[in-house]
């Protein structure tokens, strides 16, 4: 069984994260979402997407553990490179995905969801870039993404502190098209596709062409230097001692190296 559920209905495909109990995203995951993303494309008949998550989370964060048996610099690069590439392919998809937030959006999962071109999230969702707290730092554009929502000050905030911010102060901040009750993100985010997938492909497919034109030149300069932080980071003690109280349940022991 893959770690994705794939199905259409009313022109609107729906993926949802089957990998419980987090919806990490292992390479597994990765895999799998190019895989459907190749369907969606391929299928005439949808105009929409809406990607949601089973259980508890709509994405907890990346694979920690699958981490652990990464060893060279190379490696990391390697994973943030093949990160950044798909959810660069996400942002710049001919068809609108919208992302449908619950429970938790954290790291990688918030990375994700920023990919994603729409997000609704529940008022109780937690949305973060944890990664400072295990000695690491984003690594499929988390640092480019984030300021683009919320404006550079906040996203020094989210970053450096680790701390999430609730669904509610997402909408707030700019990171979320709208905040629903408990239950409801799935829902009103399928109504939202509805109403997209209610027009003209051809409108669709050339708006989605020409909005990401509004994004700055340096953006693709910032994700690859991001990715070369991101691996020359994991070769630090400080990296290894995080990842590793992490996995221990224990508070980390930084030492600046």
């Amino acid at each position: 069984m893959g770690t994705l559920d794939y199905e259409v209905k009313d022109h609107v495909a729906v993926l949802t994260i089957q990998s419980p109990p987090a919806n990490a995203l292992s390479t597994a995951l990765l895999n799998d979402l190019a895989e459907n993303l190749d369907k969606v494309e391929n299928d005439n008949n949808v105009k929409a997407v809406v990607l949601n998550g089973e259980g508890k989370f709509f994405s907890a964060g990346a694979d920690i553990k699958e981490f652990t048996s990464l060893q060279e610099a190379s490696d990391f690069k390697a994973l943030a490179e093949r990160g950044q590439k798909l959810f660069d392919r996400i942002e710049h998809f001919p068809i609108p995905v919208i992302a449908a937030i619950h429970g938790a959006a954290l790291g990688g999962g918030l990375e994700l969801a920023m990919a994603c071109h729409m997000r609704v999230v529940t008022e109780n969702a937690k949305l973060g870039l944890p990664e400072a707290t295990l000695g690491i730092i984003p690594g499929f554009a988390g640092t480019q993404r984030l300021p683009h929502f919320v404006g550079t000050a906040k996203a020094y905030e989210m970053i450096l502190t680790g701390q999430p911010i609730s669904g509610e102060e997402a909408e707030k901040a700019g990171l979320a098209n709208q905040v629903v009750q408990e239950g409801d993100a799935f829902d009103t985010a399928f109504k939202l596709a509805g109403a997209i997938a209610s027009k003209s492909k051809l409108t669709i497919n050339a708006v989605m062409d020409l909005v990401p034109y509004a994004k700055a030149d340096q953006f693709a300069k910032g994700v690859e230097k991001e990715g070369e932080k991101f691996s020359g980071i994991f070769g630090s003690e400080d990296a290894k001692e995080g990842i590793q109280a992490f996995i221990d349940k224990r508070k980390p022991n930084f030492r600046d190296q």
